[in-house]
């Protein structure tokens, strides 16, 4: 299975949701059975590493990101991906636009979390932010974790 995590700029959001995602599927043991990546719609940061923030917050708990790289989200990824998780509605909007292959699912992050106040989760770029980004991207991982092993049994 594989599930592609998807922002604006692929700097902030869906890099950290990559990086704690992947973790998380590391510690429950289910590497060779779920892969994960990220992208962005936009193409401002192409080729770059995360942002600082990202980076800082990601160091402080412990979660590594090496080797990830700002990348366009390309039509080659409907085919490849099983799931799209958008950050926010304007990310999901543009992955619905451009789906032409049905067996993609497309969802929201926030989609997994309960008792939420904003379907959004909010960009850091811009808020400045970065420690509500990690909780709401934490929180929302392992509710998508949660779902994927009940959903596709795994174990």
């Amino acid at each position: 299975m594989r599930v592609l995590f998807v922002c604006l700029g692929n700097i902030c959001r869906s890099p950290m949701a990559e990086a704690i995602f992947r973790d998380l599927v590391k510690r429950e043991q289910l590497e060779d059975k779920i892969q994960v990546d990220s992208c962005g719609t936009g193409s401002w940061h192409l080729g770059e590493t995360p942002h600082s923030g990202t980076k800082n917050i990601l160091d402080q708990q412990g979660v590594p990101y090496d080797g990830m790289i700002s990348r366009l989200l390309e039509e080659e990824d409907y085919k490849q991906f099983d799931y799209m998780v958008a950050m926010d509605q304007n990310n999901f909007t543009a992955l619905q636009r451009s789906n032409n292959h049905d067996e993609t699912v497309i969802v929201k992050l926030m989609e997994f979390v309960e008792n939420i106040e904003d379907e959004d989760i909010p960009d850091p770029y811009y808020t400045g932010d970065f420690d509500q980004t990690y909780q709401l991207v934490s929180e929302g991982c392992h509710g998508l974790l949660q779902f994927l092993k009940e959903k596709h049994y795994l174990d």
